[in-house]
C-alpha cells in the first residue's frame, strides 16, 4: 500500500501566488479593456470554456513549496497540476458551474519565436533559481522557480484522466485552445472563455473571464501582505463599444502592442499609443511611422490567426457523472495524495450537489 501522503519536496508548506499564469502572458490589453469584478457564484448553471493549458500552467506555477519546488508524489512525479484540478473543479461543481477544458493543438508556425523566447526565459530562471538556493535566498528561489514552469510529458494525459473522473468534458483543439474556447462562446455552447490571456478577445470570445481558476487570497511577493484575487468579466462588445473599435481594428491594436506571433510588438508603442494610432488611421497599412517595421512581420497572417482561427467543431458538450471512487483510486492509490484530504473534498462536493438537488425538487 502506498504512503498516503501528498508529497512536497523539502517542505510541507504550499505557496500560492497571484502570478500563477502562463509562463509569459501574451497580449497586454489590461489598460484598454472594460473589466468588471464579479464572483464565481455568478457563473452558476453556466458552461465556461477553460483554456486548459493556461489553467494548468497556473497550477504548476503557483502550487509549490516554500523553496519554489512543485508538489510531487512518492515516485517524484509532479502533482501540482492534479492538486489544482482537484480542488478547483470540486469548487466549480459545488457552485453549479459547468467547466469544459479546451487543450491546445499544434501552434501556428509564427509562434516559434515566442516559444523559443519562453524557453530561454525558463533556462535563465533555472540558473538564477539554483544560485538563490545556494545562497539560501528562499524568496528569490520561489520567484525564479515559478518562471521555470513548463508542461512535461504526461501532464496533459494525467489531467484528462482526472477530468474524466469528474465527468468534466474536454476538447482537443486543432491549434490554439483559446480560439476554440472563444468559438464555443460564439456558438452559444459556452457563456464565456476563461483564461488569463487577453488573446481570447481578439479570437472573438463573447465574454472573457480572468482569475477564474486562480481566485482567492494570495500573498504579495516580497511582502508580508495578502490580496484578494477575484474573477473579472470582460464583455467584448462592451469593450469595443467603449473604445470605438471593430474587432478587426482591435486585432491591429494587438499587433502593434505585440502578440504571441510578433512578441516584440512595435518599438515605443504601448496600448494607449496603439489605440490612438488605429483610431486615427483605421489600419496598420495606413500608419506612416510604422511602415518600415511593418514590412518585417507577416501581419496579414497574424490577422488571419485571430480573425479566421482554426477551431474544433463541437456538436454537443456532454457532462458525465462524477466517479468518486475513481478519483480516490487515482489520486490516493496511484499519486500519493492524502486520503483524508481527498475524501473530505469529495464529501463536501457530494453534499453540495445533494443540497442543490433537494432545493430543485422543492419547485416541483
Amino acid at each position: 500500500m502506498p504512503d498516503q501522503r501528498h508529497f512536497i519536496t523539502r517542505n510541507s508548506k504550499i505557496i500560492n501566488s497571484e502570478h500563477g499564469k502562463k509562463a509569459v502572458m501574451g497580449l497586454n490589453l489590461k489598460d484598454l479593456v472594460v473589466r468588471e469584478k464579479t464572483a464565481l457564484e455568478s457563473f452558476a448553471n453556466k458552461v465556461i470554456a477553460v483554456d486548459a493549458y493556461n489553467a494548468i500552467y497556473q497550477f504548476l506555477a503557483s502550487i509549490r513549496g516554500p523553496d519554489g519546488l512543485q508538489l510531487s508524489d512518492s515516485e517524484g512525479r509532479t502533482t501540482s497540476h492534479l492538486s489544482g484540478l482537484l480542488y478547483r473543479n470540486a469548487n466549480f461543481l459545488s457552485l453549479g458551474i459547468k467547466p469544459v477544458y479546451v487543450f491546445d493543438g499544434k501552434p501556428p508556425s509564427l509562434k516559434t519565436a515566442e516559444i523559443e523566447r519562453r524557453r530561454q526565459i525558463k533556462k535563465d530562471a533555472t540558473v538564477k533559481y539554483e544560485k538563490a538556493i545556494a545562497e539560501g535566498n528562499m524568496e528569490d528561489a520561489r520567484k525564479y522557480a515559478q518562471q521555470t514552469t513548463s508542461m512535461k510529458d504526461g501532464m496533459v494525459k494525467e489531467s484528462k484522466r482526472l477530468l474524466a473522473c469528474f465527468g468534466i468534458p474536454y476538447i482537443d483543439a486543432p491549434s490554439e485552445g483559446e480560439a476554440t474556447a472563444a468559438h464555443l462562446t460564439n456558438t452559444g455552447q459556452a457563456y464565456a472563455s476563461a483564461s488569463q490571456d487577453f488573446d481570447s478577445i481578439l479570437c472573438g470570445a463573447t465574454n472573457l473571464v480572468r482569475n477564474f481558476t486562480n481566485s482567492g487570497r494570495r500573498k504579495v511577493p516580497n511582502r508580508n501582505t495578502y490580496v484578494d484575487i477575484v474573477p473579472e468579466i470582460i464583455q467584448t462588445q462592451k469593450t469595443l463599444g467603449e473604445l470605438g473599435l471593430t474587432r478587426e481594428k482591435m486585432v491591429d491594436v494587438g499587433i502593434l502592442i505585440g502578440t504571441d506571433f510578433n512578441p516584440n510588438g512595435f518599438e515605443r508603442i504601448g496600448p494607449k499609443t496603439a489605440l490612438r494610432m488605429i483610431k486615427q488611421h483605421s489600419r496598420l497599412e495606413d500608419i506612416p511611422q510604422i511602415q518600415e517595421q511593418l514590412q518585417k512581420i507577416d501581419y496579414e497572417q497574424i490577422r488571419r490567426i485571430f480573425l479566421e482561427p482554426e477551431v474544433a467543431k463541437v456538436d454537443e458538450i456532454v457532462f458525465g457523472r462524477i466517479d468518486y471512487e475513481g478519483i480516490i483510486g487515482y489520486l490516493v492509490g496511484e499519486r500519493s495524495f492524502s486520503e483524508d484530504r481527498v475524501r473530505s473534498t469529495l464529501n463536501r462536493l457530494r453534499k453540495a450537489l445533494e443540497k442543490k438537488s433537494q432545493n430543485l425538487e422543492q419547485w416541483f
